[in-house]
């Protein structure tokens, strides 16, 4: 099979398409014919060798993958061949055309959702519902602000704040962003760029604040997010680039809460209730992965420049 492969850490070029032979899946493995493969900024991370887990080298990158089951080895958690299904996390790395994985990480994909949208799901839709209901625990009525809501994590929070009944405030940073964000189901949008766009985002709340902040830069954002709670308002922090200074007294005035989360931090209870949620809101379509663009395997080393550029538009995903 065709697959990319890194033999060594680095910049994006380190990626190679290689024929590697195809793996075997062992006792209770599945082996997925990959149809598309998600692309993530973590992955970016981890080839270049500046995230806290380096795989054993050579290794072939992505966890997110969708596509058919091809084969099962033995006892599979009652999936078959031929099985549509999505990946949250593979054994052998979803960049190729076939993966293994364990059954726990493998979801059904509804029929009326393609490939390259089940492979949008595995970290933007599991980290946005994470952040949602498991850490902020919104509930229906509260408002919440979006940065970033043109990107994969962005679309998918401000699609699954909706279906929960949220007042969602997104921001991007491109005029195409801010349409995508409000056409996904924002009621208001706002460009990032603009340097008072907190400002306009609390005249948007008439002056209460956010219930809840989800936040993918912290390391730019965290000390203004602060200033725009509503008193017991909770921020959970997504993604961060570096150090930030904070005013404590920014969250004491408003009992306000900073909360961090890695998806590796779940319990299994705490995924089978994210899929569970996820397959529901696919099936009734409130929950529809957005794809930007569809690039072949070959172009691995293209994908990961342009999931790390400003102005995203959804997700980008490799097709085998």
């Amino acid at each position: 099979m065709r697959a990319i492969r890194v033999r060594e850490f680095g910049p994006p070029e380190v990626m190679r398409l290689e024929e590697v032979p195809t793996p075997l899946p062992g006792p209770g493995q599945l082996l997925v014919r990959v149809r598309a493969a998600g692309v993530n900024p973590v992955d970016t991370y981890i080839r270049s060798g500046t995230y806290a887990r380096k795989p054993a080298l050579p290794y072939t990158p992505g966890s997110d993958a969708a596509g058919i089951v091809e084969s099962v080895g033995g006892e599979a958690g009652g999936f078959s061949p031929g099985d549509r299904v999505y990946a949250s996390a593979t054994l052998s790395g979803s960049y190729a055309e076939f993966t293994l994985c364990e059954p726990s990480r493998v979801h059904p994909l509804p029929g009326a959702v393609s490939f390259a949208q089940g492979a949008a799901l595995g970290v933007p839709y599991v980290t946005a519902w994470r952040a949602l209901h498991q850490k902020a625990r919104a509930v229906p009525g509260e408002t919440v602000l979006v940065h970033g809501a043109s990107g994969g994590v962005g679309v998918a929070a401000v699609q699954i704040a909706r279906a929960a009944g949220l007042r969602v405030t997104g921001t991007a940073g491109t005029p195409e962003g801010i349409a995508l964000a409000l056409r996904e189901g924002a009621h208001h949008a706002l460009d990032h760029r603009d340097p008072s766009h907190l400002e306009r985002a609390m005249a948007v709340t008439g002056g209460r604040g956010f219930d809840v902040v989800l936040e993918m830069l912290a390391n730019v954002n965290l000390a203004g997010d602060l200033k725009v709670l509503a008193t017991g308002g909770r921020v959970v922090v997504i993604g961060s680039r570096g150090r930030v200074e904070i005013d404590p007294r920014d969250a004491m005035a408003r009992d306000g809460s900073i909360l961090g989360m890695l998806q590796g931090n779940m319990t299994e209870a705490d995924r089978a209730a994210i899929h569970a949620g996820l397959r529901a809101g696919l099936e009734n379509g409130s929950l529809r992965p957005v794809v930007s663009r569809e690039l072949p395997l070959a172009s691995a080393a293209e994908s990961h420049a342009a999931v790390m550029a400003p102005g995203a538009g959804g997700k980008i995903v490799l097709v085998p």
